[in-house]
C-alpha cells in the first residue's frame, strides 16, 4: 500500500516532533516523582509540572491554581459532572441541562447521573448543531445545578455561542461546564473574558501526547478518587510529568501558530470542499462559517459512507466520533441536527491538520471523486446526470 494520507485529525492529532523533544528528558534523565520532596530529582519534576501549569494557564488566561491535570477530557468530564452533582444534591438541586449534540463522554455520564436520580434535560440544537441561548434561558429552573454545552462539536465542527451561554449562567448563578476538547489549541480561548466555571480538554487534540488532559475549575467539586492528595485532592495519583510537559509545549505551539495555521487550514478545507462540488449531490453538515478550522463533515447522495471509506484504505478518515465507532450506532449528532437516515449513513468526517499539505489534499480529492463515482454506478437508485 502506498503512503496513507491522514485526514482524521478530529479523532487525534500526530505528536509534534517539537513536543516529543521537550518530553524526552523526563523519560530518561529527569526521572523524579513531583511528590518526592527530599532530593533534586523530585524538585526538578515538581518545577517542571508547575511551570507547565503556569504556561497552560497563561495561554488560556486563567489562574494556574484552577488547573488540574487529568488523563484527558473523559476523566475531566466525569470528575466535573459527577463531582458537581454530588455537591449540588446536598443543596436540593438535581436538574442538569445539556444538549442532544454533546460528546458521548458527557451524554453517558449524564445517563449515569439520571440513574442516580438526577433530572437530566437535553435541549435540541439548530440545523447547524448550535444551541440557541434563548432556548437555554427557558429551560433553567430554581433547582438547576449545572449547564454543560460543548464548545466546538467533535463531529460537525460547529462552534457554540459559549460566551453568551456563560453570561446567562453567570447572571443567574448557575454553574457552567464546557467540553472544549475540539476548541483548545484551535480557536482563541480567554477564560477571563468567557466566564466558564469548568472546562475539559485533551492534549492529543492539539498535537500533544495521548493520555493527558486539563480540568479547569473555578468552583469546588467532590473528588471521584482518593489517594495521595495530588492535584489538590481532585485527581490524586502520581503525576505524568513527561506528558504534562508535552501538553504545555503543544498548547504553546498551537496558540502561537494559530493565526497562520487557521488561515492555512481554512484554505485547504475550502479547496477540498469546492473541488468535490463537481460530484453534485454533496452536502456540508454543520455551520458553514462558525466551525473549527480543518473540520469537514460531508454527505454524498447515493453513497454508503462505510463502503466509501473501506474502498479508500489510502485515506484515513472516519464516519464520525472515534469514541463511538465501536458502538456501530447512528450518529446522534447528525440525528440531532435533523438529518434523515440516508444522509446520516452517507456522511464522512474529514479532519485536516498541521501535517497535511496541499498536494495531499489534491490526492485526496482525486481519490474521493473516483470512488464516489464508482460506487454511485453500483447504486440502483442513482441516475447519472445527462
Amino acid at each position: 500500500m502506498s503512503k496513507i494520507i491522514y485526514l482524521d485529525n478530529n479523532a487525534t492529532t500526530p505528536l509534534d516532533s517539537r513536543v516529543f523533544e521537550a518530553m524526552k528528558p523526563y523519560f530518561f534523565d529527569k526521572i523524579g516523582n513531583p511528590s518526592s520532596a527530599h532530593h533534586r530529582y523530585g524538585w526538578e519534576a515538581k518545577e517542571a509540572v508547575e511551570t507547565a501549569r503556569k504556561t497552560c494557564a497563561d495561554l488560556l488566561n486563567c489562574n494556574a491554581d484552577n488547573l488540574i491535570f487529568t488523563s484527558g477530557s473523559t476523566e475531566s468530564i466525569n470528575t466535573i459532572l459527577i463531582g458537581v452533582a454530588r455537591t449540588a444534591i446536598k443543596k436540593g438541586k438535581k436538574h442538569i441541562v445539556s444538549t442532544t449534540a454533546e460528546h458521548s463522554a458527557v451524554l453517558d455520564t449524564l445517563k449515569f447521573l439520571q440513574s442516580e436520580g438526577f433530572d437530566i434535560e437535553l435541549l435540541e440544537v439548530d440545523q447547524f448543531g448550535r444551541l440557541d441561548p434563548e432556548r437555554l434561558i427557558k429551560a433553567l429552573r430554581q433547582d438547576t445545578a449545572l449547564v454543560s454545552v460543548i464548545w466546538a462539536n467533535n463531529e460537525i465542527g460547529s462552534i457554540n455561542p459559549i460566551h453568551e451561554i456563560s453570561e446567562i449562567c453567570r447572571e443567574i448563578k448557575i454553574l457552567f461546564h464546557t467540553d472544549a476538547a475540539q476548541a483548545v489549541g484551535k480557536i482563541s480561548i480567554d477564560l477571563e473574558k468567557t466566564h466558564v466555571d469548568f472546562l475539559s480538554a485533551s492534549a492529543h487534540k492539539f498535537y500533544g501526547p495521548k493520555g493527558i488532559g486539563i480540568l479547569y475549575k473555578k468552583d469546588s467539586i467532590c473528588p471521584l478518587m482518593h489517594g495521595g492528595g495530588q492535584e489538590k485532592g481532585i485527581r490524586p495519583g502520581t503525576l505524568n510529568v513527561p506528558s504534562i510537559v508535552g501538553m504545555s509545549t503543544a498548547l504553546k505551539i498551537s496558540v502561537e501558530e494559530m493565526p497562520a495555521e487557521t488561515t492555512r487550514l481554512k484554505k485547504l478545507s475550502k479547496h477540498l470542499f469546492e473541488s468535490l462540488k463537481s460530484l453534485g449531490g454533496m452536502h456540508l453538515n454543520g455551520h458553514p462559517e462558525l466551525r473549527i478550522p480543518g473540520n469537514l463533515n460531508i454527505s454524498f447522495d447515493f453513497i454508503e459512507a462505510e463502503a466509501l471509506l473501506i474502498s479508500m484504505p489510502d485515506l484515513a478518515m472516519s464516519t464520525g466520533a472515534a469514541c463511538a465507532s465501536s458502538k456501530k450506532s447512528t450518529s446522534h449528532v447528525l440525528k440531532a441536527i435533523g438529518l434523515d437516515s440516508g444522509r446520516i449513513k452517507s456522511s464522512i468526517r474529514i479532519g485536516i491538520g498541521r501535517t497535511n499539505t496541499k498536494a495531499e489534499i489534491e490526492d485526496a480529492v482525486k481519490r474521493i471523486i473516483e470512488e464516489v463515482r464508482r460506487l454511485r454506478k453500483l447504486s440502483p437508485d442513482y441516475s447519472a446526470p445527462c
